[in-house]
């Protein structure tokens, strides 16, 4: 089983380039989804975020506006909560994958946004890193509720330049001549890595 880790930065068209991955018959395993549910009503991460950041649980609900304002801009304070969530993380993982496993899928996606600033890249086979020229990206986001260009600069400090992402990268999903063409490019890649007209190099190229 081919273990795919997709990755790009914010904006890029990551999350729809997943589902066109689960057309393909690759089962998706999504890192934010499973972050959402750890901190959803009842999750396993509320009493510990709780215990190590008071005050943004609300009626058994994290504050998620509270709780970025107390990590935003403090890498301690972010390297807090990540210690709190990634082994958790790690538990939802092994799940899929026996759940992959026990389907018999030829391969698997792990949709991973921090993938290279995280050192996960190692634990895959393949990556798939999901760009859009700048302009493309800046506009998605900034259609965001919320969002505004110092938010949006903030959150691309902390993430790797996507030259660098493209340049470490085995296969590149170019999401900004529109939905076709994405879908192209990622049937082009399944299609390399069944046909087995691949090897994993050393580190990406």
């Amino acid at each position: 089983m081919i273990t795919i880790g997709l990755t790009g930065s914010i904006g890029m068209g990551k999350s729809t380039t997943a589902t066109m991955f689960a057309e393909e018959g690759a089962p998706v395993y999504d890192a934010d989804a499973e972050v959402r549910r750890l901190q959803a009503p009842g999750g396993a991460a509320v009493g510990p975020i709780e215990a190590a950041f008071p005050g943004v649980v609300k009626d058994g609900v994290i504050d998620r506006t509270a709780l970025g304002a107390r990590v935003f801009g403090h890498p301690e304070e972010l390297k807090r909560l990540n210690a709190i969530i990634y082994p958790m993380l790690g538990a939802g993982r092994a799940a899929f994958f026996e759940r992959a496993e026990r389907d018999g899928v030829d391969a698997v996606v792990l949709d991973i946004p921090m993938l290279f600033e995280t050192g996960g890249e190692g634990r895959m086979d393949v990556v798939v890193v999901v760009t859009a020229p700048e302009p493309v990206q800046r506009e998605r986001v900034l259609a965001r509720p919320g969002y505004d260009a110092a938010r949006l600069d903030a959150i691309l400090a902390r993430q790797m330049p996507d030259a660098e992402k493209r340049a470490r990268a085995h296969f590149v999903i170019d999401t900004g001549q529109g939905l076709e063409h994405a879908r192209e490019q990622v049937h082009a890649v399944m299609a390399k890595l069944r046909s087995g007209d691949w090897r994993k190099p050393e580190s990406p190229a």
